[in-house]
């Protein structure tokens, strides 16, 4: 069997969980060391960026990137989903709002702030998922984590939808975001819709649709996303490099392609002149 490694950014299509992506994949590339690198809901579309073989290595790294969406707010609605898939919990229609209000609100928003989790989500409290309580109708303390919203970008405002463009950090709930903006606005609503339409350096305009995706497709390589630097080292260094270790050059910090000759053997990371093993090839 061929060994495949690499990066692959999915346009993942509405009605698909991350999970479904990857089984997806799965079959398509013949293994199963695969991982998606942010979990999308089924509701949500665009960037799912999956690491496929050896580059699984670099999910957690991946997974730390800032997040760009294009979402939509449904006026004059509460579910329990927190989106418009949810159960319906409250509805009033009576809001006032324009755009120059919501813009100011966007505004002032804070940069950092202590966002609370959705409760249906796939956090982890004593063992069991958020979402199993909810489903089971637990009441738990829900968590909360901080989070930064880099900017937020009112698109359109027509006929009760709120449609707006935000960056966020790791870990930011954009359906929580929403009714925390719901919350500043004194109107309740619900998440219409979500677009992931970057992370990282990783743009929609260069995903693929799921669909469309076979075994001869292109893979990105560490060259294609990272600022990667080649590093020449000679064979009495090789064993060091199979071996896992650290190896100490007097380099600069960053990313590091390990060659032996023409052979390319691993990726490192280094700071102050210590690199540690990322991943062999």
């Amino acid at each position: 069997m061929i060994n495949i490694n690499g990066v692959i950014v999915v346009n993942k299509p509405e009605g698909y969980t991350s999970r479904d992506v990857v089984n997806k994949l799965v079959c398509i590339f013949h293994t199963k060391k695969i991982g998606h690198t942010g979990t999308l809901d089924p509701l949500a579309t665009g960037v799912l960026v999956v690491a496929i073989g050896s580059y699984t290595k670099l999910v957690n790294h991946i997974t730390s990137y800032d997040k760009e969406y294009i979402a939509e707010i449904k006026l004059g609605i509460k579910t329990d989903t927190s989106d418009i898939t949810g159960k319906v919990l409250e509805e009033n229609y009576n809001y006032n709002l324009d755009s120059s209000t919501i813009i100011n609100v966007f505004n002032n928003f804070p940069k950092t702030y202590s966002q609370e989790v959705p409760k249906y989500s796939a956090v982890k409290i004593n063992g069991k998922k958020l979402y199993e309580y909810a489903r089971e109708n637990i009441d738990i303390e829900l968590p909360t984590r901080e989070v930064n919203i880099y900017s937020l970008e009112l698109l359109e405002f027509n006929n009760g939808i709120i449609k707006f463009k935000t960056k966020v950090s790791k870990g930011t709930y954009i359906r929580s975001l929403i009714e925390d903006i719901c919350k500043e606005l004194n109107v309740i609503g619900t998440m219409n819709s979500l677009i992931r339409t970057k992370q990282g350096s990783f743009d929609i305009s260069s995903a693929v649709d799921l669909l469309n995706i076979n075994e001869s497709t292109k893979l990105l390589e560490t060259e294609d996303f990272l600022d990667v630097k080649r590093l020449q080292i000679g064979k009495d260094e090789k064993k060091l490099v199979v071996n896992g270790n650290k190896l100490n050059k007097e380099v600069s910090d960053g990313y590091y392609n390990v060659f032996v000759k023409d052979n390319k053997l691993a990726l490192y990371e280094f700071k102050e002149n210590e690199g540690r093993l990322v991943m062999f090839y």
